[in-house]
Protein backbone atom coordinates (compact mmCIF):
# COMPACT_ATOMS: atom_id res chain seq x y z
CA UNK A 1 0.00 0.00 0.00
CA UNK A 2 1.49 3.31 -1.07
CA UNK A 3 1.56 5.96 1.62
CA UNK A 4 -0.04 8.58 -0.61
CA UNK A 5 -1.99 6.90 -3.33
CA UNK A 6 -5.39 5.44 -4.06
CA UNK A 7 -4.59 2.48 -6.26
CA UNK A 8 -7.02 0.12 -7.93
CA UNK A 9 -6.49 -2.51 -5.22
CA UNK A 10 -7.66 -0.05 -2.54
CA UNK A 11 -10.99 0.79 -4.21
CA UNK A 12 -14.15 -0.84 -2.94
CA UNK A 13 -15.86 -2.25 -6.03
CA UNK A 14 -17.07 -5.81 -5.42
CA UNK A 15 -20.77 -6.26 -4.66
CA UNK A 16 -19.96 -9.02 -2.16
CA UNK A 17 -17.76 -6.69 -0.13
CA UNK A 18 -20.34 -3.87 -0.25
CA UNK A 19 -23.06 -6.29 0.88
CA UNK A 20 -20.82 -7.52 3.72
CA UNK A 21 -20.16 -3.94 4.70
CA UNK A 22 -23.84 -3.09 5.04
CA UNK A 23 -24.64 -6.37 6.83
CA UNK A 24 -21.89 -6.36 9.46
CA UNK A 25 -20.42 -2.86 9.36
CA UNK A 26 -20.40 -0.31 12.16
CA UNK A 27 -21.47 3.29 11.51
CA UNK A 28 -19.45 6.26 12.78
CA UNK A 29 -20.60 9.86 12.30
CA UNK A 30 -19.18 13.27 12.95
CA UNK A 31 -20.34 16.55 11.50
CA UNK A 32 -21.03 16.21 7.80
CA UNK A 33 -19.33 12.82 7.34
CA UNK A 34 -20.48 9.28 8.02
CA UNK A 35 -18.30 6.18 7.68
CA UNK A 36 -19.32 2.54 7.73
CA UNK A 37 -16.49 0.08 8.26
CA UNK A 38 -16.06 -3.63 8.77
CA UNK A 39 -12.79 -5.43 9.52
CA UNK A 40 -12.03 -8.36 7.19
CA UNK A 41 -9.23 -10.79 7.97
CA UNK A 42 -6.83 -11.74 5.21
CA UNK A 43 -7.79 -8.87 2.91
CA UNK A 44 -4.33 -7.31 3.03
CA UNK A 45 -5.36 -3.68 2.63
CA UNK A 46 -8.22 -1.37 3.49
CA UNK A 47 -10.70 -1.05 0.61
CA UNK A 48 -12.49 2.29 0.62
CA UNK A 49 -15.35 3.70 -1.41
CA UNK A 50 -17.08 7.10 -1.37
CA UNK A 51 -20.69 8.09 -1.88
CA UNK A 52 -22.80 11.25 -2.05
CA UNK A 53 -26.59 11.23 -1.90
CA UNK A 54 -28.52 12.09 -5.02
CA UNK A 55 -31.28 13.38 -2.75
CA UNK A 56 -29.01 16.11 -1.38
CA UNK A 57 -27.21 17.00 -4.63
CA UNK A 58 -29.30 16.73 -7.78
CA UNK A 59 -26.55 17.67 -10.23
CA UNK A 60 -24.04 14.93 -11.04
CA UNK A 61 -21.25 17.50 -11.33
CA UNK A 62 -21.77 18.49 -7.69
CA UNK A 63 -21.77 14.86 -6.53
CA UNK A 64 -18.65 14.08 -8.55
CA UNK A 65 -16.84 17.12 -7.13
CA UNK A 66 -17.59 16.08 -3.55
CA UNK A 67 -16.55 12.48 -4.25
CA UNK A 68 -13.27 13.74 -5.70
CA UNK A 69 -12.67 15.82 -2.57
CA UNK A 70 -13.48 12.85 -0.32
CA UNK A 71 -11.07 10.57 -2.19
CA UNK A 72 -8.34 13.19 -1.99
CA UNK A 73 -8.89 13.70 1.74
CA UNK A 74 -8.67 9.93 2.25
CA UNK A 75 -5.58 9.65 0.05
CA UNK A 76 -3.64 12.29 1.95
CA UNK A 77 -4.76 11.11 5.42
CA UNK A 78 -4.62 7.38 4.76
CA UNK A 79 -2.39 6.57 7.75
CA UNK A 80 -4.72 8.42 10.14
CA UNK A 81 -7.73 6.64 8.62
CA UNK A 82 -6.01 3.24 8.94
CA UNK A 83 -5.13 3.83 12.58
CA UNK A 84 -8.74 4.83 13.36
CA UNK A 85 -10.58 2.16 11.34
CA UNK A 86 -7.99 -0.61 11.04
CA UNK A 87 -5.49 -1.54 8.37
CA UNK A 88 -7.50 -4.46 6.93
CA UNK A 89 -11.14 -4.32 5.99
CA UNK A 90 -13.69 -2.44 3.96
CA UNK A 91 -15.07 1.04 4.51
CA UNK A 92 -17.27 3.56 2.79
CA UNK A 93 -17.27 7.32 3.33
CA UNK A 94 -20.52 9.28 2.91
CA UNK A 95 -21.08 13.03 2.70
CA UNK A 96 -24.42 13.41 4.50
CA UNK A 97 -24.85 17.17 4.66
CA UNK A 98 -26.91 19.21 2.22
CA UNK A 99 -24.21 21.91 2.35
CA UNK A 100 -21.78 21.97 -0.55
CA UNK A 101 -18.17 22.18 0.72
CA UNK A 102 -16.59 25.41 -0.46
CA UNK A 103 -12.97 24.22 -0.15
CA UNK A 104 -11.01 21.01 0.13
CA UNK A 105 -9.89 22.04 3.61
CA UNK A 106 -13.47 21.67 4.90
CA UNK A 107 -13.67 18.06 3.73
CA UNK A 108 -10.23 17.23 5.07
CA UNK A 109 -11.03 18.81 8.45
CA UNK A 110 -14.21 16.72 8.72
CA UNK A 111 -12.33 13.48 7.97
CA UNK A 112 -9.52 14.29 10.41
CA UNK A 113 -12.06 15.24 13.09
CA UNK A 114 -13.90 11.93 12.65
CA UNK A 115 -10.68 9.90 12.82
CA UNK A 116 -9.45 11.81 15.89
CA UNK A 117 -12.78 11.38 17.62
CA UNK A 118 -12.74 7.64 16.99
CA UNK A 119 -9.14 7.25 18.16
CA UNK A 120 -9.95 9.13 21.40
CA UNK A 121 -12.87 6.76 22.08
CA UNK A 122 -10.71 3.69 21.60
CA UNK A 123 -7.97 5.14 23.81
CA UNK A 124 -10.41 5.66 26.72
Amino acid sequence: MKTQGYSKTEKLKQKKQVALLFEKGKWKSSGRLRVISCPVEGLGTMKVGVSVSKRNFKRATDRNRIKRLLREAYRLNKSLFASAFGAQGVAMIFWVSKDFPKHYKEVEAELVKLCDLLMKKTAD
